[in-house]
């Protein structure tokens, strides 16, 4: 379709969704999910034509006519999904859903979006490791792999897109590069582009945001789609930093891979900019496309499988052979906030890295406090009186509200000449510094919450500025509220490597336990995801602020977004040096090869200096050169996952639409899920459950070690197990007993060793009673 049909399209849809609006004040957009297609061989766009064609007729006959069900229509999924998303009143939704061809009725539902050394944190390249026992340097950088990415689109200029040094576009690609207005072209790095704008403009019927001309495009104008891409499978782009800072090399980690962007995410309305009715249309062209990896950087509250579009896309892409990781949200460190739970998603925690961007306070008494800051310098090398925002807050502002630095509440007069100590919250860290800048202060020291704990985030401020944690905060009060004459200075940031205990949980990172399913840990793995440097949009300033004018190629950016897209591109890797392995077998290898100690062999702490625990890391901080060999896996095929949700309930008619053929459920216990975590979320007594491991290595004899915690007695049968060739399982049974009860949520864990691999697992044990 030409960008001009197109945006006569989009305004034709603008205005019918304002008439359905403005008709019934109940009609919303709904999905109606039908379960699987299985087109076989030779399938034909005439073929996709006729799903249309049955989607129209099924729908006519709920809302009257032929006319009326295409115009109510907003997506008909034909390749791999079977289903589509309407307009339709809160009654025709409930009697679609009682049709027993229906697997399930869903709102479109609006989900929120959630580098040069993170790499080498890793120990993927340098750091140690020689290139011929690297994953990076086996895998041919992910040669050929092709990773999809479902985001706010793309910046094709970047020059981590460039495509120098790729060859062909391989042959099995089905994709396209949807052209617009502003010249967007793909290449051989970049291979396809492509658009789902229709769930959202149904959502924002009527809002000003649909005549912003943005919508008809793939470029990425807000600079989170490009960075997360990047992150995946950005080309080798040497001599990059952010405003001097950051030196090195930029690269994706599957560099040598082709990605393709499909743009789901839009601007926000009510927070919300990505949309399950456009996820769902995305995820079923890019099936068709010939995607090896989807990364998704987006989610929303955990919600019932068969009630979640994503869930549901996810797992048909799952059943293709396709790895699905998602983000787990930026909810923390509130426990149960994870999101993206599906077990055939691969989940992703945020944690730290080993660099800073030091920009320390000095005090005049003598104390010191690291911070964190990609800000300009003072003017000059002394010290600066000091005033907090409630002491310089206009007259007629609330305190708590000048405490946070918020627009309109600081007095020029009392801030002119000092440096403005505000307090992290509400606001937008950058935002408090423009403030500052405002009210003529000469510098900002932002003072973590006691929620964000020894979170740092380096941010481009509009005035030299730092942050510094909760507990350095509360002293830095006490001196300023000590002396008449509080003064400091805020030193230039500088690029310092190793000068602190990495990992460490992010305090953003969302929080296990598992809100629908608790039997599964939830999240997976962690992966760095703060200040991680990556390629930007030439749309957007660094603080995605109006007024601010500044534009650059690349910025640092905190999230489990970037922790995700971290994980995704060592699935590009492990897809290409093992292209054979199932989505769960990858999966099992990041997780049982992940590490749950820093980089001083101490356990991985979380935000606040306490010992983390699997609810906040999973399995562990991934170790890419581990996972490419880790001995032993966990298999799951499509029927355990079916099986899984035959034992949470769902009827047979709907695991056999859900799948495409006749399925009769297995009895099983949810205990005994293959899944490479042990959880069990409440334990009277004793259980017993049994697992399955898959030799992927050398012949060899695995031997069990179990780390117990206090208040339970754990025990492995058979202790042993001996594997004479590639593809053999073994299983085994773990039994739990009770032996001090009362107590809340306790970990432990399972090894599986031969002496050269280690196969780990923890396990999580809550509501202990004898």
């Amino acid at each position: 379709m030409s960008s001009k049909n197109h945006s006569i399209f989009l305004l034709s849809l603008f205005i019918l969704s304002t008439a359905f609006f403005q008709s019934s004040a109940v009609k919303k957009s709904y999905i109606v999910y039908l379960g699987s297609h299985e087109h076989g061989e030779g399938v034909t766009e005439a073929d996709f034509d006729q799903v249309t064609k049955t989607h129209h007729e099924f729908l006519q006959s709920y809302v009257g006519s032929h006319e009326k069900a295409k115009e109510a229509m907003i997506y008909s999924y034909t390749k791999n999904i079977n289903g589509f998303a309407a307009f339709l009143e809160e009654k025709e939704a409930a009697d679609i859903a009682e049709h027993p061809n229906v697997v399930s009725v869903l709102l479109n539902r609006g989900r929120k979006l959630h580098t040069t050394h993170s790499w080498e944190f890793m120990s993927l390249e340098h750091n140690g490791v020689a290139p011929s026992h690297s994953l990076l340097t086996k895998a041919r950088y992910g040669e050929d792999v092709i990773i999809g990415n479902l985001d706010t689109g793309v910046w094709p200029e970047s020059p981590s897109f460039r495509d120098e040094g790729i060859g062909p576009i391989p042959s099995r690609w089905k994709g396209t590069c949807q052209s617009d207005h502003t010249g967007f072209r793909c290449n051989r790095k970049l291979i396809g582009a492509r658009y789902f704008n229709k769930g959202y403009a149904a959502y924002a019927a009527g809002s000003m945001v649909l005549q912003n001309g943005t919508l008809d495009t793939a470029r990425d104008n807000e600079g989170h789609g490009s960075h997360t891409l990047s992150t995946i499978g950005g080309n080798f782009v040497s001599g990059v930093n952010v405003f001097g800072l950051g030196n090195g090399t930029a690269k994706g980690g599957s560099p040598k891979a082709r990605v393709a962007a499909y743009k789901v995410c839009w601007p926000a309305i009510d927070h919300n900019g990505c949309f399950d009715a456009d996820i769902m249309a995305a995820f079923d062209m890019a099936i068709h496309d010939g995607v090896d990896v989807l990364s998704l950087s987006l989610g929303g509250d955990a919600s019932d499988y068969f009630d979640d579009g994503l869930s549901i896309a996810a797992f048909h892409a799952v059943k293709e052979g396709i790895t699905v990781l998602c983000s787990a949200g930026n909810s923390g460190p509130t426990p149960g906030t994870v999101s993206n739970v599906a077990p055939w998603i691969l989940t992703v925690a945020a944690s730290t890295i080993d660099r800073d961007f030091d920009a320390s306070v000095q005090l005049h008494n003598g104390q010191h406090f690291r911070g964190d800051s990609l800000s300009i310098a003072l003017p000059e090398n002394k010290l600066y009186p000091l005033i907090t925002a409630a002491e310089a807050r206009l007259a007629e502002a609330p305190v708590e509200n000048a405490t946070l630095c918020m627009n309109g509440t600081i007095d020029p007069e009392k801030a002119r000449g000092r440096i403005l100590v505000c307090l992290r919250g509400i606001s937008a860290r950058v935002e408090k510094s423009f403030v500052a800048l405002e009210a003529e202060a000469v510098g900002m020291i932002l003072c973590n919450d006691q929620s964000n704990g020894n979170e740092l985030i380096a941010d481009p401020h509009f005035l030299p500025a730092t942050q510094i944690t909760y507990a350095d905060g509360v002293a830095l009060f006490a001196y300023i509220n000590s002396t008449k004459n509080p003064l400091g200075y805020i030193h230039p940031p500088t690029t310092k490597l190793n000068i602190k205990p990495a990992p460490s949980m992010a305090a953003f990172s969302s929080r296990g336990p598992n809100p629908i399913t608790p039997e599964i840990l939830k999240p997976d793995v962690t992966a760095p995801g703060v200040n991680i440097i990556a390629a930007y949009s030439g749309a957007i300033s660094p603080t995605e602020l109006d007024f601010d004018k500044r534009r650059v190629p690349f910025i640092t950016m905190s999230g489990t977004s970037m922790s995700c897209p971290h994980v995704a591109g060592v699935v590009g890797l492990l897809k290409t040096l093992h292209p054979n392995w199932s989505p769960s077998a990858i999966k099992s290898a990041i997780m049982t090869t992940a590490r749950t100690r820093d980089n001083t062999h101490k356990p991985i702490l979380d935000d606040t200096n306490v010992k983390a625990t699997p609810f906040a890391y999973g399995s562990g901080h991934i170790r890419p050169n581990r996972a490419m060999d880790p001995g032993l896996v966990y298999e799951l095929n499509i029927n355990d996952y079916l099986n899984f949700l035959c034992f949470l309930g769902y009827n047979q008619a709907q695991i056999t639409m859900f799948s495409g053929t006749p399925y009769h459920c297995e009895d099983i216990n949810i205990l005994d899920f293959n899944y490479p975590t042990i959880t069990i979320p409440k334990l009277y007594g004793s259980v017993t459950l049994s697992r399955k491991l898959k030799n992927v290595g050398p012949p060899g004899t695995y031997t069990a070690s179990l780390r117990v915690p206090v208040g339970l007695s754990i025990s492995v049968q058979p202790k042993k197990l001996k594997f004479d060739k590639i593809g053999e399982e073994k299983s085994f049974s773990l039994t739990i007993e009770v032996t001090r009860s009362g107590m809340a949520t306790v970990f432990g864990g399972l090894t599986w060793s031969d002496g050269t691999h280690y196969v780990r697992s923890p396990i999580a044990v809550g509501g202990v009673k004898g």
